[in-house]
C-alpha cells in the first residue's frame, strides 16, 4: 500500500500526498512518545525531519496533539472489515502472490457495502484504497454473485461484525470473496497485472509518466 502509493503515483498526486501526511503525523506521536523515555533520541530524530520548521526542539513544542479530523465516523470499522476479507483472499490462495489475482467482493445492500463503498467508489478498480487494502491487482464489488463464475475461482464466505456510536448501530454482515487469475500482463513499472502488455505500462502509469513529462 505505502509503497505503491509513494513510488508509482505522480509527485503532487493526493493519494501520495496523503500518505506522506500520515507518515509525517505517525512519526511526531512516535517520537513525542518516547521522548520522555529517550530525550537525546528523540531529539536527534526531530532536528533532522526535514519539513519541520520549529528550531525550538521537540521538548518545547508540546505534548501529542493530535488532530480530531483523524477520527472519521466509520473509516475504523471500513478499513477493519477490508482487512477480514483480506484475510479471507490471501487464505484462499495458499501462499501465492496476490498480485496475480483480481477480486469478486459481493455483499448484500446495508452498512457493510456502504462502508466499502466510501473505499472504492467505482464498481472495478486497480487504484482504490480498497483494492490496495486487499492487495490484488483489480476489485470488483457487487451487491449479488456475478451470473458466471469461472470454475477456477475460489469462493470464501465469511461475516463481519460492525460496532458503530459505542455500540449504538450494531449489524452482522455476510459476504463473500472470489478470486480467480487474473488475465492481464504484469505492468514493468508498478508490477501489478494491470497492462495490455508485458512491455507496455498499464493505464494508470501512462498517466503518470505523461503528466512526468508535461511538467518538465
Amino acid at each position: 500500500l505505502l509503497s505503491c502509493r509513494l513510488y508509482c503515483e505522480e509527485a503532487k498526486d493526493p493519494k501520495r500526498r496523503s500518505c506522506q501526511t500520515v507518515l509525517a503525523e505517525a512519526l511526531d506521536i512516535v517520537i513525542r512518545s518516547f521522548a520522555p523515555i529517550l530525550p537525546h533520541l528523540a531529539e536527534e530524530v526531530f532536528q533532522y525531519i526535514p519539513y519541520k520548521k520549529d528550531s525550538e526542539g521537540v521538548f518545547r513544542t508540546g505534548w501529542i496533539n493530535a488532530s480530531s479530523a483523524w477520527k472519521k465516523p466509520g473509516i475504523e470499522e471500513a478499513i477493519e472489515g477490508a482487512c477480514a476479507m483480506r484475510d479471507s483472499f490471501l487464505g484462499s490462495i495458499s501462499g501465492k502472490n496476490a498480485l496475480e489475482y483480481e477480486v469478486i467482493i459481493v455483499i448484500e445492500p446495508g452498512l457493510l457495502f456502504e462502508l466499502m463503498e466510501a473505499l472504492q467508489a467505482e464498481e472495478t478498480s486497480s487504484v482504490s484504497q480498497l483494492n490496495e487494502i486487499m492487495m490484488a491487482s483489480q476489485t470488483t464489488l457487487l451487491s449479488e454473485l456475478p451470473k458466471e463464475t469461472p470454475a477456477d475461482a475460489n469462493i470464501t464466505k465469511g461475516t463481519f461484525l460492525i460496532n458503530l456510536e459505542g455500540g449504538d448501530i450494531c449489524e452482522q454482515s455476510p459476504y463473500k470473496v472470489i478470486a480467480r487469475p487474473i488475465a492481464k500482463a504484469k505492468c514493468p513499472r508498478c508490477r501489478r497485472y494491470t497492462a495490455a502488455s508485458s512491455s507496455t505500462p498499464c493505464p494508470r502509469c501512462l498517466q503518470v509518466l505523461a503528466a512526468g513529462k508535461g511538467s518538465t
